[in-house]
């Protein structure tokens, strides 16, 4: 199954990566440094943390369902709160519910160099996203994470802050009195003393081993992306044009395939023609010796079909073959009248029948006479011991 790499990049531009599957399983441990070649080039996705100073969250309320509309909207929707100018900030956003929009704010500046940085060392990510969006949040409690002397605080879904560790418990006092009274847990993977902090704790874990692998457990793909608009990675589009060359060499090949297939199924269905064709021709031979040089010149099965119409009477309406496929259908329905005879002569068929009585003797007239290019009358009509023996003279016309 294809792996994620998920690399981590400090505010000084050094990396820690690791490798985890598409099921959220860790196939490695956090390692420094630029991941090698052979790391890089298996894995499914690309998946780098920038440093949650850099990157302020928002939430907006925009009423707008068109995305592009939305995405020129949020900028003077959040303005008030940026430190810098709208134009020199880069914005992503994710849609939420109720017209909410929870934007990500870095400066254009900043992620040009994140990029230019993974760039130099070989890497392209496919999604950039703060690492203060890989921190869990419950409804109950809010999550801090305190790593090498600096802390990063999710307190809601698109509220977060950064600060050095020793002024983090100032803040969270000022927090508290502004009526900011959530329980936080606190994820210590330091080596300093435990912090002191004011409020309700949910649960203070100390002596924590490995953030990154801490931040991908937590990490929810499929969010917010940095690489957005103007900034929309290059590296997927590169993948996705060699996996459409590769779909492009392949159905060409699956048509080259199809081709060699196709002319040597004509190939045997020419050889069968043949054979069939040389059957009927002697098949014909043997049914009618009596057939003329003219005859021979043409298709067998051309020949065999006028031999066929001739003998059940042409295309003539009076032929009997023919009168008698037309009348054999309602013959064959009723159950009060029975076949005795057939009698054709001059065009003429005269059915010989015995009838429950002369009404369904009649009602078999007339639906005679009701077929097209058909007229029929009863000749006879003679009592018996079991209904009346009657006879129907059938006469073709133009059909």
């Amino acid at each position: 199954m294809p792996d994620r790499l998920i690399l981590r990049l400090d505010r000084a531009g050094s990396l820690t990566w690791l490798r985890q599957s598409a099921d959220g399983r860790m196939l490695s441990s956090s390692q420094r440094g630029v991941p090698p070649a052979s790391v890089r080039g298996p894995a499914s996705e690309v998946v780098v943390l920038v440093p949650a100073e850099d990157v302020l969250l928002l939430e907006a309320r925009v009423n707008s369902r068109n995305a592009s509309q939305l995405l020129q909207a949020v900028p003077f929707a959040v303005e008030d709160q940026l430190l810098g100018a709208v134009e020199d900030q880069h914005f992503a956003i994710q849609s939420g519910a109720d017209g909410k929009v929870g934007v990500a704010v870095v400066a254009r500046a900043v992620l040009r160099d994140w990029i230019a940085k993974l760039a130099a060392e070989g890497i392209r990510a496919d999604i950039v996203i703060p690492e203060s969006l890989a921190l869990p949040l419950s409804p109950e409690s809010a999550t801090v994470l305190i790593d090498a002397g600096r802390v990063i605080a999710r307190l809601d879904p698109w509220s977060a802050m950064s600060c050095d560790a020793a002024r983090f418990p100032a803040w969270l006092a000022q927090t508290r009195k502004a009526s900011v009274d959530r329980a936080i847990e606190v994820q210590d993977f330091g080596r300093d003393p435990a912090l002191v902090l004011e409020g309700p704790i949910a649960a203070y874990h100390a002596g924590q081993s490995d953030p990154l692998a801490f931040l991908a457990r937590n990490l929810r793909v499929g969010g917010i992306n940095l690489l957005s608009g103007e900034f929309s990675s290059a590296h997927r589009q590169v993948r996705g044009t060699r996996w459409w060359r590769r779909a492009l060499a392949l159905a060409a090949a699956v048509i080259v395939v199809a081709f060699i297939h196709r002319g040597f199924e004509v190939s045997r269905l020419s050889s069968a023609v043949e054979r069939a064709n040389a059957a009927m021709a002697d098949s014909l031979d043997k049914t009618f010796p009596d057939l003329g040089a003219a005859e021979r010149s043409r298709a067998p099965q051309s020949v065999m079909r006028d031999r066929l119409e001739r003998l059940r009477g042409g295309s003539e309406s009076s032929g009997m073959l023919r009168m008698l496929g037309q009348i054999a259908p309602l013959i064959g329905r009723t159950t009060r009248s029975q076949l005795r005879g057939l009698e054709f002569r001059n065009g003429v068929l005269e059915v010989g029948l015995r009838s429950p009585d002369v009404a369904t003797l009649d009602g078999l007239r007339e639906q005679f006479s009701a077929i097209p290019g058909l007229s029929a009358e009863v000749t006879a009509s003679i009592p018996a011991d079991s209904g009346v023996d009657g006879r129907i003279r059938i006469r073709g016309g133009t059909p």
